[in-house]
């Protein structure tokens, strides 16, 4: 063997040494990629095509925002997404402190509350508010039965309604991730602040919610983004003259067939989508929560 042999056989083999493994040589790493090639196949290529079927013609975006309904749709489903994001973080906020520091028993009481408003489905739960909130409704007949109104109140087909069921859908994600914060907070930095003189009222505000606000934040924009695309519930309890983003998607498709135009649509409500996302990881901290950016990378 040359001295040349001699110096490449090392090197190839700290090079076959160092050389990592396949990962569709491994379980996992089958598992993985089978899992990735779902994902882009059931998820990725849909929005894919439909992308394509709407940037085929610049003419589907000319239509679609000459529709003064799909215009108007853009601000009412913004305006739709904050209040509700806002209702959300207002009930969420006592509900996930309570959950972090209540005893065993109060814990589990409203886990299961939690939990069982996950697994309810969203139609049972926007038709439960519709007869709550109609004329003959569980709330009206109370009211009027202890004469607190002489009438009923028209509450179904208003912003109302649709903010009090969206709200009801979307608030338990907002809970969790601000009780996954929580929980990480000591509590030995309330026990100070409460021994330095602080009420409970302001070690909440002071200490607590400063504290929490990544997870508040990621709650947002997760509560923002989903009701951007919500149908079922606003064409359940809102009003007709009150059209919203997927309910003009849905009236381009099957109504007027034509369904470029509702791609096009589509496609900028995915923009909105995404938008947001990128907004808020890079502006609101959500990469840390999640771990993304590049000190939470290992």
């Amino acid at each position: 063997m040359t001295t040349l042999d001699s110096a490449t056989v090392p090197d190839q083999a700290v090079r076959s040494k160092a050389a990592p493994r396949p990962a569709w040589l491994s379980g996992i790493g089958a598992f993985q990629s089978a899992a990735v090639l779902y994902m882009a196949v059931a998820f990725l290529l849909p929005v894919l095509l439909m992308t394509i079927r709407a940037v085929s013609d610049p003419q589907n975006f000319v239509d679609a925002f000459s529709s003064g309904i799909f215009r108007r749709s853009i601000w009412t489903t913004v305006r739709m997404s904050l209040t509700v994001t806002v209702v959300c973080l207002v009930v969420s906020y006592p509900y996930a402190y309570v959950l972090a520091r209540a005893r065993r028993t109060i814990v589990i009481i409203l886990a299961t509350c939690l939990l069982v408003s996950f697994w309810t489905s969203t139609l049972v739960r926007t038709y439960s508010w519709q007869l709550l909130l109609n004329n003959t409704g569980l709330i009206n007949t109370a009211m009027v039965a202890l004469g607190i109104v002489d009438e009923p109140i028209r509450m179904m087909g208003t912003d109302f309604a649709v903010y009090l069921g969206m709200a009801h859908v979307l608030a338990p994600y907002t809970v969790l991730t601000i009780y996954a914060q929580m929980r990480a907070i000591p509590r030995e930095l309330e026990e100070a602040a409460q021994i330095m003189g602080s009420r409970p009222a302001t070690v909440f505000w002071r200490v607590i919610v400063p504290l929490s606000r990544p997870g508040a934040l990621a709650g947002a924009v997760l509560v923002f983004v989903m009701a951007l695309g919500f149908y079922i519930t606003p064409q359940i309890l809102g009003s007709a003259q009150n059209v919203y983003i997927g309910t003009a998607i849905v009236q381009q498709v099957q109504a007027f067939l034509s369904t470029d135009v509702g791609a096009a649509q589509a496609v900028v409500l995915l923009l909105i989508v995404l938008i947001t996302l990128a907004v808020g990881g890079k502006y609101l901290g959500i990469g840390r929560i999640l771990g993304l950016d590049k000190a939470g990378q290992r």
